[in-house]
This record gives C-alpha cells, sequence and structure tokens, in this order.
C-alpha cells in the first residue's frame, strides 16, 4: 500500500540495539577514544575540539584563522544550505562573511562566491516548492472530471508513451529531481526531538522544515495510485490486463536502471485491494516477470533481497563508466525507518552527559550515502508531455478505485455488493 508520512511513532524500536556505546578505553581532555576513534565527549569539550588554540595556531589572527573559517562556511553552506533560510542564520553568515571580506583580495573573492552559490540554491529551493504547492493546489479527483467534463479526460498512459522504457526514464527525472532538493538536514528535523538538556528556547530547530522530505513521500503516493487509477479506468478486461502487463515492464526497466523507489510505487499501486481482485483480468497476464520483482521487493526478512539489490547498484555506482550506471534511488520509506530505528535506539547522551558520537557518526555515513545517490545528473533525455502528464493527470481516490473495480469486475460477495450500492450512491448518485 502507498507510504504513510514516516514521522509518526508508528515503528517499535524495541528490538534495536540500544547500547551501540560500550565502553572507553582513552580520554583527552573530556574526549573518549576506542582505537583512535572518536567516541563521545561532553558538548563543551567536542566545541573546544573545533575551536582555534594556540596548539592549532600559534599567529591566532584573522589571516591564519581565515582560511579554516572560510573552509568551514563554505561546506556548511553547500552541505546544509537550508539551515541559511532562517533570517538570524543568515544575517549571522553576512556579518561574518563581511568581516572576512574586509581582509584580504582572496578571501573577499571566495566569501562573494561562496554567497552567490548560496543565494542561487535558496532562491531554486524556492522556485521548487512554489511548484509543488501549484501542483497540489490543482489536484483533482478524476472520478469528478469524468463527471463534470467526460471528454477531457480520454487520454491513458499508453497514448500518451506507448513504450514502458521510455516511462521508466521520465520517472527516475521526476525521482532525482525530487531527491536533489532533499536537505540532509530535513532526516534530523524529521526525527530528532529537542534535547532536554539544552537549555536554548530559540533553537533554530524549532522553525525547520521538513517539507521536500513529506513532498517526495506524497510522489510515492501519488504514483502508486496513478498506478491503479490507469489499470481500473478500462472497460474492457483485455485493455486492463495489457495495461498491467505495461506497469510490468515499466517496473523490470525501473529495477535495471536502479530506479528502486519508482519499482515499490508501482508494485504498491498493482498490489492494492482494487487492482489485485481482478481475478478474471489477471488470468489474462502473464505474470512471471511480475513475480520476479515481487520476489526482488520481498518485504521478509528485513527486505534482504531489496538490500541484496541495492548493495549491487551502489557498487555499480561507485565504479561507473557512464551516468547511467550511477544511479542509485533507494525505496525512500525504507531508507527512512532505518534512520528512525537508528536515530530511537541509540541515545543521543550516554549516562556520563556525554555526547554519543559514534551513534551520530553511523547517522552522517547513511545520510552522506543518499546525499551522494541524490546529486547524480539524469542521463536521459526529457519527454516533456509524459512528465506533465505524470505529475498533473487526476488520479482516482480510494473510494473510486473500489468503484471502478466493481464496476469492472462486479462484487463477489454481500459486503462488496453493499459497498459497491453505497460508492454509486455517494460517488455517481445512483440508487
Amino acid at each position: 500500500m502507498p507510504q504513510t508520512p514516516p514521522f509518526s511513532a508508528m515503528f517499535d524500536s524495541s528490538g534495536y540495539n540500544r547500547n551501540l556505546y560500550q565502553s572507553a578505553e582513552d580520554s583527552c581532555g573530556g574526549l573518549y577514544y576506542h582505537d583512535n576513534n572518536l567516541l563521545s565527549g561532553s558538548l563543551e569539550a567536542l566545541i573546544q575540539h573545533l575551536v582555534p588554540n594556540v596548539d592549532y595556531y600559534p599567529d591566532n589572527q584573522m589571516r591564519k584563522i581565515a582560511p579554516k573559517i572560510l573552509q568551514l562556511l563554505t561546506e556548511w553552506t553547500e552541505t546544509f544550505p537550508y539551515d541559511f533560510r532562517d533570517e538570524r542564520m543568515m544575517r549571522n553568515l553576512k556579518d561574518l562573511a563581511h568581516r572576512m571580506a574586509s581582509g584580504e583580495e582572496t578571501y573577499r573573492k571566495n566569501v562573494q562566491q561562496m554567497m552567490q552559490c548560496l543565494i542561487r540554491k535558496l532562491a531554486a529551493l524556492s522556485q521548487y516548492e512554489e511548484v509543488l504547492a501549484k501542483l497540489s493546489s490543482t489536484a483533482t479527483d478524476r472520478l469528478t472530471v469524468l463527471k463534470t467534463k467526460p471528454q477531457s479526460i480520454q487520454r491513458d498512459i499508453m497514448t500518451v508513451c506507448s513504450d514502458p522504457y521510455t516511462l521508466a526514464q521520465q520517472l527516475t527525472h521526476i525521482e532525482l529531481e525530487r531527491l536533489n532538493y532533499i536537505g540532509p538536514e530535513e532526516f534530523v528535523q524529521a526525527f530528532v526531538q529537542k534535547d532536554p538538556l539544552d537549555n536554548d528556547k530559540s533553537c533554530y530547530s524549532e522553525r525547520k522544515k521538513t517539507r521536500n522530505l513529506e513532498a517526495y513521500v506524497e510522489w510515492f503516493n501519488r504514483l502508486s495510485y496513478l498506478v491503479a487509477t490507469e489499470i481500473c479506468m478500462p472497460v474492457k478486461k483485455k485493455h486492463r490486463a495489457r495495461m498491467i502487463e505495461y506497469f510490468i515492464d515499466v517496473a523490470r526497466e525501473c529495477f535495471n536502471i536502479g530506479n528502486f523507489n519508482s519499482l515499490m510505487a508501482i508494485i504498491s499501486g498493482m498490489n492494492m485491494s482494487p487492482v489485485s481482485r481482478l481475478k478474471k483480468t489477471w488470468a489474462k497476464v502473464k505474470t512471471a516477470k511480475f513475480d520476479i520483482l515481487e520476489h526482488q521487493m520481498d518485504p521478509s526478512s528485513n527486505f534482504y533481497n531489496y538490500r541484496t539489490a541495492l548493495r549491487g547498484a551502489a557498487q555499480r555506482s561507485l565504479t561507473a563508466h557512464s551516468s547511467r550506471e550511477k544511479i542509485v534511488i533507494p525505496f525512500f520509506s525504507l531508507l527512512i525507518k532505518d534512520i528512525y530505528f537508528l536515530n530511537e535506539g541509540c541515545v543521543n547522551r550516554l549516562p556520563n552527559g556525554h555526547v554519543n558520537f559514534e551513534k551520530f557518526w553511523e547517522l552522517a555515513k547513511q545520510v552522506s550515502e543518499f546525499m551522494t545517490w541524490k546529486q547524480v545528473e539524469c542521463p536521459f533525455e526529457r519527454d516533456r508531455k509524459v512528465l506533465q502528464y505524470l505529475l498533473s493527470v487526476p488520479v482516482f481516490s480510494e473510494d473510486a478505485l473500489y468503484l471502478a473495480s466493481y464496476e469492472s469486475e462486479g462484487p463477489e460477495n454481500n459486503i462488496e455488493k453493499d459497498r459497491w450500492k453505497s460508492l454509486r450512491s455517494s460517488l455517481l448518485g445512483r440508487v
């Protein structure tokens, strides 16, 4: 079934290892190490570890410290640009940038480049969110459109894009574009509660959003409902069977590309009850290829088959000789769930009050891998007509899907008959 937003407390983390930190053998100034790896430390010690001092920079002047500060700010603005949507953060950045730019010419040029790059990213983000808002505001139930303007929506996906391989490529365009706008800080904001040991009431994190992450989950749901709508729409059984086989080919090509999110959305749509109950239709479908795809995405053993395929795609990406081979689009809901369990299953603070550095290092590794995947350029040619259809065509609601399914293949029992009558009355105004 379609995904729900992954931030709810529906996951049970009781079985997760809450003792990621085991022991520390060596300590130095409030920082604890094991085999030369930093495991934990007090927040004050961790901050002090980053701050320039006499040992780091004997000549404690701006011309000595400035390159390191500039490097830190550049990496910050490139990796976490959404932090600076906050007016206070941007004001502080501009103030620090002005101080550095008032020094040597080299710093002035680099600071200007940093600020221009950040402003471009934030402007692009605003434009993207405006497009999302427009798409959301114009979203219409397909049944409503059919009732009011029956001639306005005669097309189906196969008339717009007859080639399943092309459709898989256009889906990959949408996936990579939407992934690219998810900031790494959104993963943190999705789950992290305010630390009770932090006393800053005006914490920036309270005002941060996860809108792009949520929009990506909504895209998965839309694609699942679109698939189900396209299958339930045709009046003739042979047309519905042909549509199912079409989406099987689309899903298989998504798997070959490394687009696991679209693959799972398509499988989810084909497994929705209004579709799966169409037994006469499925009897006309050659399901061998679909069975293979379902096996690959089988949730048993914690999605073992999928995780194996994902590791293979990730390895291929590392040694890729072409942009196509670099594509890795993970099943996003499972990625979110993994990060959720890691965050909930391991404490932020150790019993001695130290920050559990090892936990945050593991979180950073998972998010960093995702950041690498989302920056891949899509190598396929864009088809604006197909993209427009995928993003804006009205789809059935769940009730409308059931009604279309019953109209195609009649109810099989009294419960279905009662529901069919209720839906015909409420959606079509018929008794």
